[in-house]
């Protein structure tokens, strides 16, 4: 019969633990599944992100002899920003291993280690969910807490940038020109971007299910629509879909079932660019313990925590830091269905 004494083996120790929910699966996500956030692994809780506003400018013409223009210094400033700090745990309790026996070729520290990574694997889901709502955030220009109105961080707010009004697309409009809509977003978040767009950046957009509706079976979309290669099979259902449309992938996106934890608006579309250069960036700091002081950040740890008085129970704890970062919300768009 296993014991309470079978998690003083190593393979509960925080690094072992720790190896195993890395290795662990969880469920895709898209935002996750695009890599857009660059990982920065940092050494504490407390980071600065660096700003230039290198202009670009025309040099005059001048008479020979004269002295040149002088390049004005770029302006620099730092912003400061905390990662954030994600933690969960579970109790196993020393009456829950009583039916934890070896048999066959499983041991009983196998046993307890399945037991234990069936319950990491539910929290790791529940973190890659809180994950995928803070890549969200961040998308939007708005870091919001797990209550979804609680701000963390308004980016726009932190970078001193003016946030763009939402475009209407009037899609319950027959006339409306909607490519020429997407090229003008396009062109406006490229414009404003002030170098960040690259030759190989794209243009993306989450959207919500009526507006994803409304656009397909907009008349002067829906043939395009139709012979987009994901709708070839018309009977085929294509909810939660994606396409490509005006120079815009769009993405009907799929959200969490309640439609409003991790969710965009039913009638909004949010744009970002895939691609940009030193938009999107994912700061990781370190597990708080002194074992892992001043060490490049990670995803996830976990650790084990013994009840040491009485022997009664262990707990599984997960912790995360992570600060998804919009460096640039300037670039960041929104529309509306009408």
């Amino acid at each position: 019969m296993a014991t309470m004494d079978i998690f003083n083996n190593s393979a509960f120790s925080t690094t072992s633990l720790t190896g195993m929910i890395e290795k662990m699966d969880f469920k895709p996500s898209l935002l996750g599944s695009l890599g857009l956030f660059e990982p920065m692994p940092v050494r504490t809780r407390n980071i600065f992100v660096d700003r230039r506003d290198g202009k670009l400018t025309l040099i005059p013409t001048s008479a020979d002899g004269s002295a040149p223009e002088v390049l004005e210094s770029d302006d620099r400033d730092a912003v400061s920003l905390k990662t954030t700090r994600l933690a969960k745990q579970f109790t196993l309790y020393a009456h829950e291993l009583d039916g934890i026996r070896g048999f066959g070729s499983e041991t009983e520290l196998a046993a307890v280690q399945a037991e234990y990574a069936r319950r990491s694997k539910r929290i790791r889901e529940d973190l890659e969910l809180t994950h995928e709502h803070h890549r969200l955030g961040a998308l939007q220009g708005k870091l919001l807490d797990a209550d979804g109105t609680t701000v963390i961080y308004d980016f726009f707010s932190e970078f001193g940038e003016n946030e763009e009004a939402a475009i209407s697309f009037e899609l319950d409009v027959a006339t409306t020109d909607i490519r020429g809509l997407c090229h003008q977003l396009t062109r406006s978040m490229a414009r404003t971007s002030r170098g960040a767009f690259t030759s190989s950046t794209s243009v993306h957009a989450l959207v919500g299910d009526d507006f994803y509706d409304a656009m397909i079976k907009h008349p002067n979309v829906e043939k395009a629509y139709l012979n987009w290669s994901a709708a070839a099979d018309l009977k085929e259902n294509k909810a939660f879909g994606a396409f490509h449309y005006g120079g815009i992938t769009w993405h009907n996106y799929r959200g969490t079932d309640d439609g409003s934890t991790v969710a965009i608006p039913t009638a909004e579309a949010k744009f970002f660019p895939v691609g940009a250069r030193d938009v999107f960036k994912k700061a990781m700091a370190p597990l708080e313990t002194m074992g892992f002081i001043n060490t490049p950040g990670r995803d996830v740890y976990m650790m084990n925590v013994p009840d040491r008085d009485r022997n009664m129970w262990s707990k599984g704890e997960i912790y995360s830091y992570p600060l998804y970062i919009c460096q640039q919300p300037r670039v960041l768009r929104k529309a509306t269905l009408t």
